[in-house]
């Protein structure tokens, strides 16, 4: 290895950002400049000293640009090792000039793909001589710095300030490796468009994740675990990974999953009145309506005040100053919602930790794409759960059929025991939940869960009867046997949704007819595992 002064810089940019401020310092230090097409008429237009690429290859950039660095000249200057006679005798055979330096990025395929171009205009927006000149230079690194990242223009300046016009080997290192993960990220998601956009396919034979890191976290599930924040490359929707913390300590592993979990939820009702969600544990403890933001969390908080406290809590409407009074009487970790007021801001100051995370907007719960789990040996993918069911679909299948009401608070328990770990047992009333019963190995226990947690806020609040009473259940899943449905008979519930197809369906029928209640089946289920 020779570490070498750096005499002449290649530079090559889609991102002109910071490059002229580079061009001028290279200069100064009387480094030669060669460039093409835009990048070389800006740094001529700054008054500074360029050669085009042509001047050095010998052959004008033609077809279209498509063709301009792909030259012996170019690679040469660039693959060759100084300390190797024969690379050295070769240069000087051909009059090939080393390239110490290259800053390039690649044509803007993302952003392109992005704005909904045409098909012809992205394919012309796939860099062919850019990833060259990358890789070239990536793997000749011993000598040559390459240049990927605009945060690194200063930086390089710093090193040849510091190191008499050279750069140390462990920056140039570090470089190469940004260099070969700007060109990996760039196939991939070429990839992906020809795969999943091109040729529609699905579940293609190789599968690219492209994400850039956003930041490490303080750890993961537990202190033993290390974590990061990753998001894509492409973001096809905006939600927690894109939200802009407004205030608070830095957010864990737990917090996002969770922060996610309630803005998830949330975002079913992104169209409907005020509505709060409280989790815990990625799993909703309390979701209601209301007139107003502040009614509603009120309303969900009395559904399990005591699974709410160190919670997450998530809104479909821009925050005001009385909910934020409200929430800050608790002791909160998150709050997500699409915006705050400056009343709402000014409240939670005075909450140093509490983390106050604004997405401008929130999710399409009906949007597609996919979900991943990773096991030993493989990551599972499968479509994002983004089932619904309206009112005509659903079927009556007892004596009794439901009342307006009772449809309303089931299609709205429904839609919350999508959200809640299988077995999932929901009870809402008035738009409110009433109990929920999550994560349990059966269904009854999961209905008990829920009527025990419903009667504890009734005597926590003074009321006369739990919620449940005159409160329609949902079930993310059949009933299997009779036991969970008249476990929430007993609780007080007079109607039932759940998605059927159990063979002993007749018998859960017989029994909800016998104790008078209504029952609809959705013929969809919503495990949560």
């Amino acid at each position: 290895m020779t570490d070498t002064v750096i005499k002449r810089a290649l530079l090559s940019v889609s991102d002109k950002s910071g490059i002229l401020e580079l061009a001028k310092a290279l200069s100064e230090r009387g480094v030669d400049l060669v460039s093409t097409g835009g990048t070389a008429k800006a740094i001529r237009d700054a008054g500074l000293p360029v050669k085009d690429i042509s001047e050095i290859t010998g052959f004008p950039e033609m077809m279209d640009g498509r063709v301009k660095t792909l030259h012996p000249v170019v690679h040469g200057g660039l693959l060759a090792v100084r300390d190797n006679d024969e690379h050295v005798a070769s240069m000087v055979e051909h009059g090939i000039g080393a390239i110490d330096l290259v800053a390039v990025n690649l044509y803007p395929f993302a952003a392109t793909v992005a704005k909904g171009a045409s098909r012809d205009e992205i394919i012309e927006n796939i860099d062919i001589g850019g990833p060259s000149m990358v890789r070239s230079a990536a793997k000749n690194h011993d000598s040559v710095v390459i240049l990927t990242d605009p945060a690194d223009y200063a930086r390089v300046i710093e090193e040849m300030d510091a190191n008499g016009g050279k750069t140390s080997l462990d920056f140039r290192r570090l470089c190469a490796a940004k260099a070969y993960a700007a060109t990996a990220s760039y196939d991939g998601m070429i990839a992906n468009w020809f795969a999943t956009v091109d040729q529609n396919q699905k579940f293609p034979a190789t599968q690219h994740m492209t994400r850039k890191l956003v930041t490490t976290l303080r750890y993961g599930e537990n202190p033993h675990q290390e974590a990061a924040l990753y998001v894509p490359n492409i973001p096809t929707v905006k939600g927690i990974g894109q939200a802009t913390q407004v205030q608070g300590k830095e957010l864990s592993y737990n917090n996002l999953n969770d922060a996610n979990a309630a803005l998830e939820l949330v975002a079913e009702f992104r169209d409907g009145p005020p509505t709060v969600v409280i989790v815990k544990h990625a799993n909703p403890c309390g979701v209601a309506t209301g007139a107003t933001l502040a009614e509603a969390f009120k309303n969900a908080l009395e559904c399990d005040s005591v699974s709410a406290f160190g919670g997450i809590i998530a809104c479909n409407r821009p925050l005001d100053g009385a909910t934020a009074e409200a929430i800050s009487a608790i002791f909160t970790e998150v709050v997500a919602a699409p915006d705050a007021d400056d009343a709402a801001k000014a409240v939670f100051a005075k909450k140093k930790n509490l983390r106050l995370l604004l997405t401008g907007d929130l999710p399409d719960p009906a949007r597609g794409g996919q979900t991943l789990a990773l096991i030993a040996g493989g990551i599972l993918v499968q479509d994002r759960d983004n089932g619904h069911v309206t009112r005509d679909q659903l079927k009556v299948v007892t004596k009794r059929a439901p009342t307006e009401q009772e449809l309303n608070d089931a299609l709205f328990a429904w839609t919350i025991a999508k959200h809640v770990k299988s077995n999932a047992i929901v009870y809402a009333k008035d738009g409110v939940t009433a109990g929920i019963g999550a994560g349990q190995m059966n269904r009854r226990d999961s209905s008990r869960i829920a009527a025990a947690k419903a009667k504890e806020a009734a005597e926590t609040y003074g009321w006369a009867e739990p919620r449940t009473v005159g409160s329609a259940v949902a079930s993310d899943a059949f009933f299997p046997f009779a036991d969970g449905l008249l476990a929430a008979a007993e609780a007080g519930a007079t109607a039932i949704i759940q998605p059927g197809g159990s063979i002993r369906d007749e018998d859960v029928i017989a029994a909800a007819d016998e104790a008078g209640l209504a029952m609809v089946f959705t013929g969809m289920r919503h495990f949560r595992h």
